[in-house]
């Protein structure tokens, strides 16, 4: 195992590279399975989730290359339809494949999902869309086995607006027979951009980015050549990053109309915003001030950068209240904050954060992958010297995060852990 020592209290000055957003690649991964040829994704970052999809596809009996920021999958002989646990264990998002596998392949037999332990995230939404749909689904010794003749177009009315259940039934939707209509969907950006990438197979849908999903089935879909859309929480994380080390950071590539709830927030606290021609700038040149913040669907504030703000927060002049109404279990990177010198109580799903003149390096252990975030966040403002063990988590989402910072002045390297 890896593990990140840094030696805290240097402002961050200059560009950072956005890379392109886990989030979207997984699933437009996931979707070259209904196209049978050679698709071709652009902007995909180098991450291990990434690279654990890539496997799951290869073992289905697709040809995978990674070129650059590219990657090609030909699913042209894709002959298999299971996902295991040994590669499913390490990543929830591998669940994407059984929309894509049942409507191309009338069955799929997938493990239930692993991945970071903040909380259930059940798949329930996935199957009952899929039954409605018309899939039969049993669940087997930990594997979901599901199978259809022919999937059907339904009107499914998902209990929450879940994101990766929007996908799962979109892409079951795009070769089902007739009209399928999916209210309450997921409206964040990923599902848009998976949306273009099927509209571009020649898939019909509309309302992509609303409340309300319509799928037009089709008989038949053509790879596509597409290119991801930034990473909007790689991008809230590093504006973070220059909002509590009082530096000055242009990110290059990031859609200011994706994070516009945590640049509102940035702002309150104290943070200078600014929209550039290439992407987003970011200034601070004071103590942040304390801010309340409420995770909620997108567009509201995300849960995925809740750890992050709170890591400025610990620092703010005030005292600050965050709401966690997303997951029951994201608050287990309290412990390792506290352990900086925070001051965070935890009540249920409210914290209250007093803010602190400063925190103080120490020996730290990330739980999860946003956890990850706001432990590096915290070490860089921290007096002293900040270790941080169990990185694996941080190396699922984010693109060589050590060696971008770095760039921009941060005293941080990543070491072998003995």
């Amino acid at each position: 195992m890896d593990k990140l020592v840094i030696n805290g209290g240097r402002p961050l000055r200059g560009e950072v590279e956005i890379s392109g957003a886990k989030n979207s690649v997984l699933p437009l991964l996931a979707s070259a399975i209904l196209a049978p040829g050679s698709s071709s994704f652009t902007n995909v970052p180098t991450l291990r989730d990434v690279v654990t999809m890539g496997l799951l596809l290869g073992n289905l009996g697709a040809r995978v290359e990674r070129q650059g920021d590219g990657m090609s999958v030909d699913t042209s002989e894709i002959s298999g339809f299971e996902a295991p646990y040994s590669l499913v264990r390490t990543m929830r998002a591998a669940v994407l494949v059984l929309g894509p596998l049942l409507a191309r392949m009338g069955r799929a037999r997938v493990s239930l999902p692993g991945g970071c332990a903040i909380g259930a995230r059940p798949v329930n939404l996935h199957l009952k869309g899929l039954e409605k749909m018309g899939a039969h689904i049993e669940l087997n010794e930990g594997y979901i086995e599901a199978s259809a003749e022919g999937l059907r177009g339904a009107h499914i009315q998902l209990d929450i607006p879940t994101v990766t259940g929007t996908e799962n039934l979109m892409m079951a939707a795009v070769l089902a027979d007739g009209e399928t209509i999916i209210d309450n969907a997921a409206r964040e950006p990923e599902v848009t951009d998976l949306a273009d990438a099927l509209t571009g197979m020649g898939a019909r849908i509309q309302g992509a980015g609303s409340s309300r999903v319509v799928v037009h089935g089709v008989s038949g879909l053509s790879p596509v050549s597409h290119r991801a859309i930034p990473d909007r929480i790689e991008t809230g994380t590093f504006m973070v990053a220059a909002a509590i080390t009082g530096g000055d950071l242009l990110l290059r590539g990031a859609r200011a109309d994706h994070v516009e709830a945590v640049a509102d927030k940035l702002q309150e606290s104290g943070a200078e915003v600014t929209v550039e021609p290439d992407g987003l700038r970011i200034r601070a040149n004071r103590r942040p001030r304390a801010v309340d913040i409420t995770t909620m669907p997108y567009p509201g504030f995300p849960t995925d950068m809740q750890a992050q703000l709170m890591a400025l927060l610990c620092t703010a002049e005030g005292t600050s209240v965050i709401t966690e109404n997303i997951f029951e279990n994201r608050y287990m990177h309290v412990a390792e904050l506290d352990r900086l010198g925070a001051d965070v109580r935890v009540d249920g799903a409210v914290a209250q954060v007093r803010g602190l003149p400063h925190l103080n390096g120490a020996p730290v252990m990330a739980t999860d992958l946003r956890a990850s975030a706001s432990l590096v966040l915290a070490g860089l403002v921290a007096r002293g010297t900040t270790t941080i063990r169990r990185i694996y988590h941080l190396d699922r989402g984010y693109d060589r995060i050590e060696r971008k910072l770095v760039a921009v002045g941060a005293d941080i390297v990543r070491e072998k852990d003995e």
